[in-house]
Parts: C-alpha cells; structure tokens; sequence
C-alpha cells in the first residue's frame, strides 16, 4: 500500500512512450462496494485475469493456494504471466527490453514455474528487470531473499 505499483505503473509509461521495448506485469487490486476483494494481473500489453480472489468459505481444499483470506489462480496467474517471461528470455540479442515483474511475492511464488523463468530473466544477457519484492516479514521467501542478495541488483525501499 506504499505506491510500488503506481511507481511501477507510471515508470512505464515513461519508457514505452520514450520508445523504449518494454513487457511484463503488475498486479492490481479489484474492489467491491470499497472493499478489497482480491488482485489481477495485468501484462503492459493490456490482457489481465484473476491472480486472487476473497474465499468465501474458510475450508481449504488441497489444491488451494492461501495467503490470508486469498485463495490464489494459479493457472489464471501462469497463463498470463509465462508466455510472457519466455517471450522476454528468447528474444534474440536485438530484442532485448526491459521486463516488469511487480510483484514478486507470497502469491506469485505458489509458481514453481514463475520462479523457475524470473530465474531465468535474471540471469539472461541484457534484459533488464523492474520488479517489486516486499519488505521482509515473518519467515522469508527464498526466491525474494536471493534475489536482494545478488550483487547485480539495486533495491531502492519505497515508502
């Protein structure tokens, strides 16, 4: 809720009107009657779907991923967001853009194939990433720790 997407959102828009190649995703929250009911994905070239939703019902089923009173779509989540990734890491050297990976949370690492291509959009030659990681609390999240870790990122704390 500190305005990581919006900065994201309005980052962009700046680079897709100066020209610059430019794809990836945010996530938004979709409210209802003014309450939060869950988030979409949206990719920069205007597709979005459900990346989670309210439950209703606290049972959890076993192919249900949780976070709180979210129950996740997995298969909305990836559908979107993996044709993209591996759009963005097969694109030969001249193709090379930027890609916008926001967020790379709790949810989004339900994914063991999201995981798997932000790997792989990291370590390709000459993409550069803008994503979003959250804040460390509670027990970490590996993938997120790895990559603040890594010497060749720079995190800035939005606030």
């Amino acid at each position: 809720g500190v305005g990581k997407t919006t900065l994201i959102q309005k980052v962009a828009q700046a680079l897709k009107s100066s020209g610059i190649p430019i794809d990836g995703f945010y996530t938004e929250e979709v409210r209802e009657g003014g309450r939060r009911t869950g988030f979409d994905v949206v990719t920069l070239s205007g597709k979005r779907g459900p990346l989670s939703r309210v439950s209703s019902d606290s049972s959890t089923s076993r192919h249900e991923y949780r976070v709180g009173q979210y129950v996740v779509d997995l298969v909305s989540f990836e559908q979107l967001v993996l044709p993209m990734l591996r759009n963005v890491n097969h694109g030969s050297d001249a193709e090379k853009k930027i890609c916008v990976i926001d967020e790379i949370g709790k949810m989004e690492l339900f994914s063991q194939a999201f995981i798997q291509a932000v790997r792989q959009t990291l370590t390709g030659s000459g993409t550069v990433v803008l994503g979003t990681i959250p804040v460390p609390k509670g027990k970490p999240l590996d993938l997120v720790e790895e990559i603040r870790s890594r010497k060749d990122i720079q995190v800035f704390n939005v606030s």
